[in-house]
């Protein structure tokens, strides 16, 4: 699918989004900042499309399906549904290479150290905690697939999955069910 595609297979996904908790409960507020969270990235790509930025673009849209998924994976939010960014053929136009190879390399950055910088908070006998390193396993399994398309040239298909790698861990941290052990300024907490 194309950039413009993947944007509006975006806002159908949030339209669909509700949380899944009622709204007396503790985590209602997790659920609901999840979906602000996502509902910020989907307006932000675009307006990154509309103003000829597709790499932020992609960068947005893939971030925040990531926090719809993980917040849906969490149980957070309901439809439970996932839309992994591995259907998106986006093409970068040739005078954005650089633009794309600075952010790609920069969020892979970025994820590695996140991923080194959060734990699971659950304790290790409680049901979640299967959960938090499921958010994590998560992340990994989308840096690494992200560092394979980056070492064979495909900088467009490691953009999207790191990013949406990293929203994972983000969702996780504002959920509650990963903890941040180092660099704070890696999440958006």
């Amino acid at each position: 699918m194309t950039l413009e595609e993947y944007g509006v297979l975006f806002l159908a996904a949030l339209r669909l989004t509700r949380s899944a908790v009622p709204a007396e409960t503790l985590l209602f507020r997790a659920a609901e900042e999840v979906i602000e969270m996502a509902a910020a990235y989907q307006s932000d790509g675009t307006v990154f499309l509309r103003t000829d930025d597709p790499v932020n673009a992609l960068a947005a849209f893939a971030y925040g399906l990531g926090w719809l998924d993980a917040g849906s994976r969490i149980g957070l939010l309901e439809p439970l549904a996932v839309h992994p960014p591995d259907a998106v053929d986006a093409r970068i136009p040739t005078s954005q290479s650089a633009h794309l190879d600075e952010k790609t390399h920069r969020y892979r950055r970025m994820l590695q150290g996140a991923l080194a910088a959060v734990r699971a908070v659950p304790d290790e006998a409680s049901p979640l905690y299967p959960g938090a390193e499921a958010l994590c396993s998560v992340a990994r399994s989308w840096y690494t697939d992200g560092v394979e398309r980056l070492d064979a040239g495909d900088l467009a298909g490691a953009l999207a999955r790191l990013s949406y790698g990293y929203a994972w861990l983000d969702a996780g941290v504002r959920a509650g069910l990963l903890g941040i052990t180092g660099d704070r300024g890696l999440f958006t907490v």
